[in-house]
């Protein structure tokens, strides 16, 4: 059963990914920093993506730790303290990065697999000139609801989630950026906008929703709707695609007329890497077309390279949810950048102020 690995922060220090890397029996150990459920691990007959790194490359071992948000992943970063050779954060966070100086330039010439990457993913406002990333998958965000128990006519756009029927059975992201998206969606506002006024008047329709909220998740959202204990909740259509192969009551929404994110994760070299060249090998392993076909085709995310899609389950490749039509996806959906750090704090105080059910006003 592909469930998440609920633990991976007390792996983490257990494992010595706080603490740095080195070598074991004479091997050189690089740390993977990657969202959970996002690599293929060889459970129901699908490729064990890390060992077979391991075994093409029997020099290096590769210890495998999960964040479950951009902003997770960002602390543990920026508290220092943690040595990491690869990283795969979103590409708000990417720009971000790049703005603070946490990542390296990457060495393409130990990426050659970086020529099957398609055109449409080169180049984008988060790396623009091409020199720190990597893309490794792509994706929307959406409802899911489950059909059991959600009447099909009360699914029309986002404020299904604000809608009273079914309070304590709606999840709502338990972090700003996604869920300040959500608000800016229902409100007509720019999904970038660094308004102060805007970004109150969507807190406040945060606050609006907080009383039907049962819980603010990120990684709980698997058990949780998979068995049933909820029943709406805002999360990526790689995920859901997941979720429906345990539980087929459940159905995947696209607010079309409102407006979606859609995003691009990418793979990058943070600046306390200690082992440039063996991540590189990592991310070059990964972009190979038959490796990357087999990984999405456990993972369920957009695969950024149409070269693997000849290795993916046809299945895969022909679901609209992981790949929307793509005159749909221009039009209506919408790329996050990287904002500015006041605008970043100010959406993470109003955030915390919804989450606590306190006055949602502007800080002094």
């Amino acid at each position: 059963m592909r469930k998440l690995l609920v633990f991976c922060l007390m792996l983490a220090l257990l494992t010595g990914l706080m603490g740095g890397c080195g070598e074991s029996d004479g091997r050189v150990t690089i740390n993977v920093y990657n969202w959970g459920q996002y690599i293929s691990e060889g459970d129901e007959g699908y490729m064990d993506v890390i060992a077979e790194f391991e075994k093409e490359y029997p020099n290096i071992r590769v210890n495998y730790v999960t964040f479950d948000s951009n902003e997770t992943m960002y602390t543990k970063m920026s508290n220092g303290g943690i040595t990491v050779d690869v990283i795969i954060p979103s590409d708000y966070m990417v720009g971000r990065l790049v703005e603070e100086g946490m990542l390296q330039p990457l060495n393409y010439e130990n990426i050659p697999n970086y020529q099957y990457i398609d055109a449409a993913f080169r180049g984008r406002a988060y790396d623009p000139e091409e020199k720190y990333t990597v893309p490794y998958t792509w994706g929307t965000v959406g409802i899911i609801y489950n059909s059991k128990y959600v009447d099909e006519a009360d699914v029309t756009g986002w404020e299904l989630l604000w809608n009273k029927k079914y309070a304590d059975k709606i999840l709502m992201f338990d972090n700003s950026r996604d869920a300040f998206c959500i608000a800016q969606c229902l409100l007509g506002y720019d999904i970038n906008t660094t308004d102060p006024q805007e970004l109150l008047h969507c807190a406040q329709k945060l606050d609006e929703q907080r009383p039907v909220v049962q819980q603010y998740i990120m990684d709980q959202v698997f058990d949780l709707m998979e068995n049933e204990e909820a029943w709406i909740t805002p999360y990526y259509a790689g995920d859901y695609l997941t979720m429906a192969e345990e539980n087929e009551n459940l159905q995947f929404f696209l607010p079309q007329e409102q407006g979606f994110n859609w995003f691009v994760d990418a793979m990058c070299i943070p600046t306390c890497c200690e082992n440039q060249y063996e991540a590189e090998l990592f991310i070059n392993f990964l972009c190979r077309p038959d490796i990357a076909g087999a990984n999405m085709d456990w993972v369920c995310y957009g695969t950024p390279e149409t070269a693997a899609k000849a290795y993916m389950d046809p299945e895969v490749v022909g679901d609209p949810n992981a790949y929307p039509d793509e005159e749909m996806l221009a039009q209506k959906g919408k790329s996050f950048v990287s904002l500015p750090r006041s605008t970043t704090r100010l959406m993470e105080t109003l955030f915390m102020q919804v989450r606590n059910g306190i006055e949602i006003k502007l800080p002094d």
